[in-house]
């Protein structure tokens, strides 16, 4: 073992072997789905984000900015959600064991 470091070369490449067999069997999603869900995730902090703003407003049309700002990430946010659960719905067949 090298001096200063915690496990052993073996056990290192054993456990990156690990973790490669276990990407392998994850599902492998097309790049415009992982586009999807990286925009949904983005949309839904959006969201929060917001949310506090509201939270913290005092002034009316600043209120309703951001209000209409909140209507409009999550009118997108069903939109994608509903075409996430219709991927989610062709992929499932295709995990790989």
């Amino acid at each position: 073992m090298a001096i200063g470091w915690g496990k052993s070369f073996e056990d290192q490449v054993e456990e990156g072997n690990q973790r490669l067999a276990a990407n392998e069997r994850e599902v492998r999603l097309p790049l415009e789905a992982r586009v999807r869900l990286q925009r949904l995730e983005s949309l839904k902090l959006s969201r929060s984000r917001v949310l506090e703003q509201l939270e913290r407003a005092k002034h009316n049309a600043h209120r309703e900015v951001l209000m209409k700002g909140l209507r409009a990430i999550e009118k997108e946010i069903e939109h994608l959600s509903w075409s996430e659960s219709r991927l989610l719905n062709y992929i499932r067949p295709q995990v790989i064991p």
